[in-house]
């Protein structure tokens, strides 16, 4: 198995490094590319040293499996390329996730209609992951009608840049910013870019990439995503309306028993997901499970994930083992 990971110094780059030797991925050769400015730069993996190449040497040297974490237009310039020479690319920006000849995955979710034709394949925005990873059960029991969320992000789903606004902003240093106002002590009710109808490009992910990894256009998703200043962890609320009525504890038994949920629900124990339990797990956690008393067959729900891990470059590593344990490269 020969695997690169492309954006190998940036921070998803860092944690799918991290997330490959937990879960003892089977690398038997490992190319860590990134851009020009940073070739030559050694990163340990497995107490081995190994120095950063470019991307046309990566491509040269015809990898199994390419991990993409480097940004849109990197990804729409150079997955090409990679494909074209035999490799199968994971792609963890937004440039191929809604391009109807590429499969937008969630491994629990729906991993089986990959095939080995598959050579570029979407990892979904990391709010869509644990939103979908909690709608998907209760869809096949319930049939989704309507969802309406509010998100909750983290600093860390900006970026570097806005980690350390938010570090600086906390010690009282004037810096660099990757937002138009300040983080710390505040909320922005602006992630990613606006866009023509007064959503943001965030919110019209999560309104589309659902309905794409159920392969079900009949329920609608709208969305506020906000930011707040959290270091790491997605937090959604998150409202249901289902066609078919359901029993609490039948919803909580089936959320319970789902591969890849954790549920915490217990408020008269203060026992609900929060971004600080989330940190550093690859489980997404659902709790404050109530019905919705103002709808029929409606419900609402919190749901809390690790962005960097899970929403990331977890879901991309699984999709890896599964293309690996299906025979797919």
């Amino acid at each position: 198995m020969k695997l690169a990971v492309v954006g190998a110094t940036g921070m998803v780059g860092e944690i799918m490094l991290r997330v490959l030797e937990e879960r003892k991925f089977p690398v038997e050769e490992l190319l860590l590319v990134a851009s020009e400015k940073s070739r030559g730069k050694k990163i340990p993996f497995k107490e081995k040293e190994h120095t950063v190449i470019g991307l046309e040497e990566a491509v040269a040297a015809r990898p199994d499996i390419a991990l993409f974490s480097a940004g849109g237009d990197t990804s729409l310039e150079w997955a090409p390329k990679f494909a074209k020479a035999g490799t199968t690319v994971i792609d963890n920006s937004s440039a191929w996730r809604m391009d109807p000849d590429k499969k937008l995955i969630v491994p629990e979710i729906n991993a089986g209609i990959l095939q080995a034709s598959d050579k570029i394949i979407a990892n979904p925005n990391c709010s869509t992951i644990q939103l979908v990873m909690v709608l998907a059960p209760l869809h096949a029991q319930y049939k989704l009608k309507r969802v309406v969320i509010s998100t909750y992000q983290s600093v860390s789903g900006t970026g570097i840049k806005a980690v350390r606004q938010l570090e600086n902003e906390m010690a009282g240093i004037e810096g660099e910013k990757a937002y138009p106002y300040p983080i710390h002590r505040n909320a922005l009710p602006h992630c990613d870019i606006f866009m023509d109808n007064g959503y943001t490009k965030e919110e019209m992910k999560l309104a589309r990439e659902p309905q794409k990894i159920l392969d079900d256009r009949t329920f609608s998703v709208t969305a506020t995503a906000v930011r707040i200043p959290t270091a790491g962890g997605h937090s959604e609320a998150v409202n249901i309306e289902f066609h078919n009525d359901f029993e609490l504890d039948k919803v909580r038994n089936i959320l319970a028993n789902t591969p890849g949920l954790v549920l915490q629900d217990n408020p008269s124990e203060n026992s609900y997901p929060m971004p600080v339990t989330a940190h550093d797990k690859d489980e997404v956690f659902v709790g404050r499970i109530r019905r919705d008393e103002s709808q029929a067959n409606s419900l609402n729900l919190w749901i809390v994930a690790d962005n960097l891990r899970k929403g990331a470059a977890t879901n991309a590593v699984q999709i890896a083992e599964y293309l690996l344990a299906q025979s797919l490269v």
